[in-house]
């Protein structure tokens, strides 16, 4: 007889929202984080299929000295040619998703997060997911925090969050809401109280 599998929360909010925040705080409480952001640099990493895939579209020229993606100049290419953006997506997100499920699949704790920014833009591939946890923010907040930690201007973060899903559709998505906007220990009540009630979803599923 097989095993029950976990329950499976997808974790996602606007950029800035305070992601990293909640999901540390789910760490401590010994529930696994698997993150699309690691994810998309590890599919991509030197052998990989994925990074074969890139340089062919691409070409080597996106490559840095060691063999991996030079990121940096890769994101300025992709932000600056919306038709390079999407070659580069139909490369790494169908390799995340794989990522992503093979990782929900082996969790052995009663549930495991998936940390998925853009799960609003993709809920159509995450529809086996059991919840989505929001964490939810102001936009003036997300603006503030994002110019403060990228060191950016009003414009560039403004049309960092207007290339995102709105607000309004990822409330519509979610079984869950933590709103951070306040100081960041106001989480610690939040979490606890949502790791709780998910360790009971877990058990009666």
């Amino acid at each position: 007889m097989s095993e029950p599998r976990a329950m499976i929360v997808a974790l996602t909010g606007g950029v800035a929202a305070g992601k990293s925040a909640v999901a540390r705080r789910f760490e401590t409480l010994g529930v696994h984080v698997h993150d699309a952001d690691i994810a998309a640099r590890e599919v991509i990493e030197p052998g990989t299929p994925g990074l074969a895939a890139v340089i062919d579209t691409f070409g080597a020229g996106v490559l840095d000295a060691s063999g991996r993606l030079d990121r940096r100049a890769m994101r300025q290419r992709v932000f600056a040619d919306p038709a390079a953006r999407q070659m580069l997506e139909a490369i790494i997100h169908p390799l995340v998703r794989e990522w992503l499920h093979e990782h929900a699949l082996a969790e052995r704790g009663p549930y495991g997060l998936l940390a998925i920014p853009l799960l609003a833009e993709n809920i159509a591939h995450y529809r086996w997911v059991d919840r989505v946890l929001l964490v939810d923010a102001p936009e003036t907040m997300q603006l503030a925090r994002l110019m403060s930690r990228d060191g950016i201007d009003e414009t560039l973060a403004r049309r960092m969050l207007v290339q995102q899903a709105s607000r309004a559709e990822r409330l519509a998505l979610a079984d869950d809401v933590i709103t951070n906007d306040g100081d960041e220990a106001a989480l610690d009540a939040a979490v606890a109280e949502l790791h709780q009630r998910y360790l009971a979803l877990a058990a009666t599923a």
